[in-house]
């Protein structure tokens, strides 16, 4: 039986834009490293405008998935990171509680820096409930 991953990272936040606008930032496999440079990712599941499920592999292995969820006038952007520290061979490897704790807020910090960094392009200033520039 496998053990569980050693990180388990679940993130949300909200854009006023809709979830095709979301889907088409990561649409594009030359965009990943720029939001996870440290891993190598491989889609198992496309699900369009709601979202990409990968398999992780490099400095983590497990899986990772976006999920674009409609809500009202925007998109709920859930973030799901299930993956283990790994070393340069790609072996799942145990770290001291100090650092696994440590592993696991950069992760979660850079999860939702990339939410909040798309929040702020994507909006383009646009509050929740005002239609987009141009519309209206």
């Amino acid at each position: 039986m496998n053990a569980p991953p050693a990180l388990d990272i679940v993130d949300e936040t909200f854009l006023a834009v809709p979830p095709s606008t979301v889907a088409a930032v990561f649409a594009d496999p030359a965009s990943w490293p720029r939001y996870w440079p440290d891993l190598v990712l491989q889609v198992y599941t496309d699900r369009g405008d709601k979202g990409l499920r990968w398999t992780v592999r490099g400095a983590l292995v497990g899986t990772m998935e976006v999920w674009l969820e409609p809500v009202l006038d925007g998109t709920l952007l859930h973030y799901f990171l299930r993956a283990t520290p790994a070393d340069a061979a790609g072996t799942p490897r145990a770290l001291a509680p100090r650092k696994l704790r440590r592993e696991f807020d950069r992760r979660a910090r850079a999860a939702k820096a990339i939410a909040l960094g798309l929040k702020e392009i994507l909006e383009d200033g646009r509050e929740p409930g005002v239609p987009p520039r141009g519309e209206g």
